[in-house]
């Protein structure tokens, strides 16, 4: 057999856009607004002219036409259809969001929580009609209890910052039973830290003082001594951290903590990296969240659904907010209102209308018991394992500011990027074109040009050697001095570069035909 001869075009000319007479390039379509395809004018479906009534707007109701397109039903579905052709999901690929835990989410879940008893479900059914939810929720907070080592759980949070809310208004609360809410109003955080802990302790009336990391990334016992003192109330530690290291003072941290007066705040972000391995409980935190959308499973980003429970240590378990499910004999039953907590509880109120997302309880159940105890910790292992991996392949083309070793995830900097004229921003651009999700860039601020690759353990060895092999790649052209594939980048993607900083600040909300964007 005669092998033909392979045509490699220049890069330049393989590089070049194809213009069409529609914008379409094959099965990339080029997808106008909704706008643009239907009319005002025109509606996609016939509806009979409503008899007249009295309005009970108060003089609020519309005076104008609402201005939506009107669309025929294909035309509405092959829209939105095209528009998830152009999303990047973790159905399509390795997505190595830094301290985001974006996993593959098992088929298995969606089935659990599509059960008629659990989709079809709400909130205000009475209680006897729900026993098997509830019932559900009851094993969710033991399991979650014993994989943390704690004595009480909340679970209506909805997310991780919503969590850290609640657990640091029970810290509040608990300072307040002591009498000392108006003396201890400082909370103590690391600067490597999740942007929202400062947040949430600012949001609850504290201080925020913050503590720096020693050479190795990690958080020094004398750093929080020489913080401490009769007016911190708590401090919020990640561990491992948002440097992807474990912090292996923490029991001494904790101790010195509750020493002086003050509670651990655990930030649960990364307890992919732990769970199974370790409780942090035994390690001496007081409270919580679990982010059941990261470590657990369960769809992960777009707004939501998500859910934060949070547990809390002997200290604090009194103060768990309503509602909480209690078992009343037989029968499981929610504690709805503070005046009917048990007597020695003292929730410090409550934080959502409703008892959390049902459907989220059910996706991670069914991960955890599809897994057990043994499954869980082995996910924890291969985490750490892919990290580490990602690591050793890629030290010697990009450089580590902690060589040392990773946990679930692994940082590197940008001094291999020096005099190439190429940021992070540009490297992360570039791997767009070599059809990757970035990694999360420029955090923690910690580290200059930081990049935080997370991979989890649901990548096999393919996908991250096609991944590692891709990064490899971009940083030896870096280092060629192939810029423009990097200062153009991406080129490829339906939509170019963006200038974000005109984005941010000239926002356009609304459709405005000929709009400049």
């Amino acid at each position: 057999m005669v092998e033909m001869p392979k045509v490699i075009l220049p890069a330049a000319e393989a590089a070049a856009p194809q213009t069409t007479f529609t914008g379409n390039r094959a099965l990339q379509i080029e997808e106008p607004l909704i706008f643009e395809i239907g009319s005002a004018e025109t509606s996609g479906v016939d509806f009979e002219e409503p008899a007249e009534t009295e309005t009970r707007l108060g003089g609020l109701e519309r005076t104008d036409a609402i201005g939506l397109a009107g669309l025929s039903e294909p035309e509405a579905m092959r829209h939105y259809v095209r528009l998830s052709q152009k999303n990047y999901s973790i159905d399509t690929g390795i997505f190595p969001l830094g301290s985001c835990t974006m996993k593959h989410n098992p088929r298995l879940n969606e089935k659990m929580a599509r059960l008629p008893g659990f989709g079809d479900i709400h909130p205000l059914q009475p209680e006897k009609t729900v026993q098997g939810a509830l019932a559900l929720m009851t094993e969710l907070s033991r399991w979650l209890l014993e994989l943390t080592g704690m004595h009480a759980i909340a679970l209506s949070p909805k997310a991780g910052a919503h969590g850290e809310f609640c657990g640091m208004a029970a810290i509040k609360a608990a300072l307040e039973a002591r009498g000392e809410a108006e003396t201890r109003r400082v909370v103590l955080v690391p600067v490597s830290a999740h942007g929202t802990n400062p947040a949430t302790a600012a949001h609850l009336g504290f201080t925020v003082r913050a503590v720096e990391a020693g050479p190795d990334g990690t958080v020094a016992v004398d750093a929080v001594r020489a913080a401490l003192g009769p007016d911190v109330a708590a401090m919020m530690l990640t561990n491992p951290n948002t440097c992807g290291l474990f912090e292996p003072h923490i029991r001494e941290i904790a101790d010195a903590l509750h020493e002086a007066g003050a509670y651990l705040y655990c930030d649960g972000a990364n307890f992919n990296a732990i769970a199974g391995k370790v409780r942090p409980g035994d390690l001496g935190a007081d409270a919580m969240h679990i982010n059941l959308h990261k470590t657990f499973s369960t769809p992960h980003g777009g707004g939501g659904p998500g859910a934060g429970p949070v547990v809390l240590s002997e200290a604090l378990a009194a103060y768990a907010p309503v509602p909480f499910v209690r078992r009343d004999g037989d029968a499981i039953r929610l504690v709805e209102h503070v005046g009917d907590a048990p007597e020695g509880a003292a929730p410090f109120g409550r934080l959502a209308a409703f008892h959390g997302q049902m459907g989220m309880f059910v996706r991670a159940l069914a991960y955890m018991m599809s897994h057990g105890a043994d499954g869980i910790r082995q996910a924890s292992e291969d985490a750490v394992l892919n990290a580490n991996y990602v690591r050793a392949r890629l030290a010697d083309v990009l450089t580590l500011p902690f060589p040392e070793g990773a946990m679930h995830e692994v940082l590197f900097d940008d001094r291999f990027l020096k005099g190439t004229g190429v940021s992070t921003l540009d490297f992360a651009k570039a791997l767009i074109d070599e059809g990757f999700h970035p990694m999360t860039v420029y955090f923690p601020l910690v580290v200059s040009g930081a990049m935080l690759v997370e991979p989890t353990e649901s990548e096999s060895k393919q996908s991250l050697d096609q991944f590692i092999d891709a990064m490899r790649a971009l940083a030896l052209a870096a280092k060629a001095g192939d810029v423009a594939r990097f200062t153009e980048a991406p080129r490829f993607a339906p939509r170019s570069r963006l200038d974000e900083t005109r984005a941010a600040r000239e926002l356009v909300l609304n459709y405005r035909e000929k709009a400049a964007v």
